[in-house]
């Protein structure tokens, strides 16, 4: 009888250390998992204040009285308006900032237009600063399992490939697309681009 009691103990004890340990491997990859989800998160904020220097401090470059030019000879035929190259981008920040934060899209930011009202270079600079608070939130939430994500119509994402992550270097991406462009035309207007100078 001892003998029996004895196995049982030491089967019990066995068990109990292969399921503490096995405990032990699930909590570690829970905190790995945890640790890469925060790598990621400041990994795309630094991301994220860099195209947000280099877009502000570029559209802030151009003056007031540019932001109606369009260049018009060829190819830049019906090519928006540095305002209205602006509007869209802003617009499209909030679009799939709303999206990874599993938020409606904003009833204001139209088909990627931006809102009507936002017309002046002050009124447009806070709107394109506000895209970039919106776009952080969404940074901040990675990780966070109880916020949703929606599939947003302004990406080639699926609903079934579309992650927070994805919706956020999708739209860093969409930035340094506009970039370009805002570049262009600052230079078609005599002005170097911030990022550019000495």
């Amino acid at each position: 009888m001892e003998k029996k009691s004895f196995l049982v103990l030491v089967l019990w004890l066995i068990s109990a250390a292969i399921l503490a340990h096995a405990g032990q491997q699930v909590a570690d990859t829970k905190h790995a998992a945890a640790l890469d989800a925060e790598q990621e998160k400041r990994a795309l904020q630094s991301l994220s204040r860099i195209v947000e220097k280099e877009i502000v401090s570029a559209v802030d470059a151009m003056p007031a009285d540019k932001f109606g030019f369009a260049p018009t000879d060829g190819e830049f035929k019906g090519a928006r308006t540095f305002g209205q190259m602006v509007k869209h981008f802003s617009a499209t920040n909030h679009i799939l900032a709303a999206a990874a934060l599993g938020e409606e899209p904003p009833t204001d930011a139209g088909d990627e237009l931006g809102p009507e009202s936002v017309r002046t270079k002050a009124e447009i600079l806070a709107y394109l600063k506000g895209s970039f608070v919106h776009l952080d939130k969404a940074i901040d939430a990675i990780g966070q399992t109880d916020i949703p994500v929606n599939a947003s119509p302004i990406s080639p994402l699926k609903r079934s490939e579309v992650t927070r992550s994805a919706l956020i270097v999708e739209s860093l991406i969409h930035a340094f697309d506009h970039y370009g462009q805002m570049v262009e035309y600052l230079r078609m207007n005599g002005v170097v681009p911030p990022a550019s100078r000495p």
